[in-house]
């Protein structure tokens, strides 16, 4: 998997998709973490170093009929004892889920917040 984000190209033989079936589930694990990563999402050299340490998580999504709506489920797990990074998207995670929430229901997603430096 390749990861972008604000103009970053993240790529890594580490970062795989672990299961896939179209419209039912996807899982892979969770992206690497670089230095250049880390300036375009303002994190601080220490905060930085403390994620760098930890070993890689894994997300899966799963989606399955509820009636005539869709249930999506977003589990994001295999996180280091005291991680760092999950306190990170423990914030992270609502917001966008509830982003793609109202771009599936509108056609727009919600407004991109300023983005405040993490551990400045």
């Amino acid at each position: 998997m390749t990861w972008e984000e604000g103009g970053t190209v993240t790529a890594d033989p580490g970062q795989v998709v672990l299961a896939s079936e179209p419209y039912r589930r996807l899982s892979y694990t969770w992206h690497s973490l670089t230095p250049d990563w880390a300036k375009t999402v303002g994190l601080s050299h220490d905060v930085y170093a403390r994620l760098a340490d930890e070993g890689r998580s894994k997300v899966t999504f799963e989606i399955e009929p509820l009636g005539a709506l869709t249930k999506l489920t977003v589990v994001h797990d295999d996180f280091d004892e005291g991680s760092v990074l999950h306190s990170m998207l423990s914030q992270g995670w609502p917001g966008l889920l509830s982003s793609l929430k109202t771009l599936l229901e509108t056609g727009e997603p919600l407004p991109k917040p300023e983005r405040a430096a993490q551990g400045r």
